[in-house]
C-alpha cells in the first residue's frame, strides 16, 4: 500500500566523512537528530503529517536525499541544521548546503526552509548563500506550522504572516517578527518522534562504551532547553534569542526550559521497552544544574531498576555531593565536565568563574562516586599563550580523566566570541567545514598572543600526548581492560590532515 503524501519532510543532513575524516567511520557517534524528532512531534500535534530523512544515519549523498524528498513530494521541506552538540550546527552547514542544492535541482517547486542554531545566527547570509526559499530566525516550530497552514490554503501564500520567517521579496530579505518560545514542553513537544527514525542505525561514542559495552542501540534526548550561563565561546542560545526578545527577556538573560521528570522518564521507558536502548545521552547543554530536576529524574530511574549507561554534561561548580550517589544509582556512568583551561585569567576572560583547585575537588568527588569523567579542554581562548596552553595540558594529564576532548577555540556564529572576531578582523574559516575540530580545513581563532596555526598544532599534539601517556593507559587497562587500551591505541594511530597547522 502506497504511503500518503506527507505535509512536511524534515531533513537531517550528513557530512560525517568531511567533518571527522577517518575518525567518522567507526570512532564517532551516530546520533539521532533530536531537534528534528522534537519538531516532528510538535508539528504532528498541530494535525500535520511528517516524515524524517536522516541522511547522517542512512549515509545518503545529497543526490539520494533529493531522490527521497522527490519520492515523498511533500508540501514543505525543512533542513534542520543542528549537530551532536549546539556548536556543531555551523560545521553541519556543509552537508546542509549540499542537500539544499540537490533538493532544489531535483524538486525546484517544493518550498524549502532552513533552520537551526547557525541559521538563526546568520539568517540573511544563509538566505543569500543557500538554495533555500526562506530561513527561520528562531527555534522554527511556529515557522513550520505557519508555513504549512499557508501553503495548504493557497499556492501563493501571504508570507508576511509567518512567524520567525526571513524570505525574499523582489530580491530583498524581509524579516518577520519571531514567535514566542514554546512554554509547555510536556504538552506541546512531549518527546522525540522515534517511530520516524531508523533506530537501529544509531551508535554511542566510543568512550561511552569503554569496557566492551555494545554501542548499539543508542539514543539522545533533551530534558531541558537552553542554558543560564553565558560563556563567551558558546552559541547554545542562538535559536532561542529572538523568541526570548518577544517574551520580554533582557538581552543579558537566557531562557532555560524544562520537561517534567515524569515526562523525561516516560520517554526513557519507551526507549528501553520498545527499542531496547541502554546507552543514552542527555544532550542538555547543562543537565547537572537544577538539583530538584536532577534528583527527581534519578529517583524515577532508580525505581525502574533499568541497567542504563547514561552520560550528561556538568560544570565544575554545579556538581553537588547530594546528586552524585543518586546519579550513579540511576545509571549515569559518565559526566562531561567543561574544565576548559588551567589559567584563571584565561577562564575569567571567557566568563568561566571558578578556580583550578575546584577542578581537582570536583573530579575527585565524581570519581569517588564511581562515575567516569570526560574532561573537555579548549586551547586558543583569547588570553591563551603557549605557556597557558601547556598548563592546560599538564592539568589534563594530572587529572587523568577516563576520557578527554581537546578543542581549538572557534568563533561559532551566535557566540560572543564570533562578535569579537568580527570586530577585531580575525580570520575566520572560508568554508563552514572549517569550524569542525577534525576537518582538513579546520581553522581556529588566533589568540591575542599567538596565531591560529600554532593553536591547532598544539591541540593535535596534546591529543596524542594525553592518549599515549603510559600512566593514563595503565589506568584504562585496570579499569576497562586490555581491549579498551588497544582501541585507544588504534584511535591515536589516525593522523588528521590539516591545511593550517604549524
Amino acid at each position: 500500500m502506497k504511503k500518503p503524501i506527507p505535509d512536511l519532510v524534515l531533513v537531517n543532513p550528513g557530512s560525517r566523512a568531511r567533518i571527522y575524516q577517518s575518525l567518522g567511520k567507526r570512532l564517532t557517534a551516530v546520533e539521532n537528530p533530536v531537534w528534528a524528532g522534537l519538531i516532528a512531534t510538535f508539528v504532528r500535534a498541530k494535525g500535520f503529517s511528517v516524515e524524517i530523512v536522516d541522511a547522517e544515519a542512512d549515509e545518503l549523498t545529497p543526490e539520494q536525499i533529493a531522490d527521497r524528498v522527490a519520492s515523498l513530494s511533500p508540501v514543505l521541506v525543512a533542513i534542520v541544521v543542528y549537530g551532536h552538540q549546539p556548536s556543531a550546527s555551523t560545521q553541519n552547514m556543509t552537508g546542509a548546503s549540499a542537500a539544499a542544492t540537490a533538493i532544489k535541482n531535483a524538486h525546484p517547486d517544493v518550498p524549502l526552509l532552513m533552520l537551526g542554531g547557525h541559521v538563526a545566527s546568520l539568517p540573511n547570509r544563509t538566505l543569500e548563500d543557500e538554495a533555500c526559499d526562506f530561513v527561520s530566525i528562531d527555534e522554527g516550530l511556529h515557522t513550520i506550522v505557519d508555513l504549512l497552514q499557508a501553503y495548504k490554503a493557497t499556492n501563493e501564500p501571504d508570507l508576511s504572516r509567518v512567524q520567525g520567517l526571513v524570505y525574499r521579496d523582489h530580491g530583498h530579505p524581509v524579516r518577520n517578527e519571531a514567535a514566542l518560545l514554546v512554554k509547555d514542553l510536556d504538552i506541546e513537544m512531549p518527546g522525540v518522534a522515534w517511530d520516524l527514525l531508523p533506530m537501529t542505525r544509531y551508535r554511542a561514542h566510543n568512550w561511552h562504551c569503554f569496557g566492551d559495552i555494545e554501542r548499539e542501540p543508542y539514543a539522545a534526548i533533551y530534558t531541558t532547553l537552553g542554558c543560564p550561563y553565558r560563556c563567551s565561546f558558546c552559541c547554545i542560545q542562538a535559536p532561542f534569542k529572538a523568541g526570548e526578545h518577544m517574551m520580554g527577556l533582557r538581552s543579558d538573560a537566557n531562557s532555560y526550559r524544562f520537561w517534567s521528570p515524569a515526562r523525561v522518564v516516560d520517554e526513557i521507558d519507551l526507549l528501553v521497552n520498545t527499542y531496547g536502548v541502554r546507552n543514552i545521552k542527555f544532550a542538555d547543554e547543562m543537565f547537572v544544574l537544577n538539583q530538584r530536576h536532577v534528583i527527581a529524574i534519578c529517583d524515577l530511574l532508580i525505581e525502574r531498576g533499568y541497567d542504563l549507561n547514561i552520560w550528561a554534561y556538568a560544570r565544575v561548580d554545579t556538581v553537588k555531593d547530594s546528586m552524585l550517589e543518586k546519579l550513579k544509582r540511576a545509571g549515569f556512568n559518565w559526566l562531561a565536565l567543561g574544565i576548559e583551561a588551567a589559567d584563571d585569567r584565561v577562564l575569567t576572560d571567557v566568563d568561566k568563574r571558578y578556580e583550578v583547585h575546584e577542578v581537582y575537588d570536583t573530579v575527585r568527588r565524581i570519581k569517588d562516586a564511581g562515575i567516569n569523567i570526560i574532561g573537555n579542554y579548549i586551547f586558543g581562548l583569547p588570553e591563551d599563550t603557549p605557556e597557558t596552553m601547556q598548563r592546560t595540558l599538564d592539568l589534563a594529564i594530572d587529572l587523568r580523566c577516563e576520557f578527554a576532548n581537546f578543542y581549538s577555540a572557534m568563533a561559532y556564529p551566535g557566540s560572543p566570541l564570533y562578535d569579537e572576531a568580527i570586530r577585531r578582523g580575525w580570520r575566520l574559516p572560508e568554508k563552514w567545514s572549517g569550524y569542525s575540530q577534525h576537518s582538513v580545513d579546520t581553522l581556529p581563532l588566533p589568540t591575542r598572543h599567538i596565531p591560529a596555526g600554532e593553536v591547532l598544532s598544539f591541540r593535535d599534539r596534546a591529543f596524542h600526548a594525553y592518549f599515549t601517556h603510559e600512566p593514563y593507559l595503565r589506568m584504562v587497562k585496570d579499569k576497562f581492560g586490555e581491549a579498551t587500551v588497544a582501541h585507544i591505541r588504534e584511535m591515536t594511530s589516525h593522523t588528521l590532515e590539516r591545511n593550517y597547522s604549524r
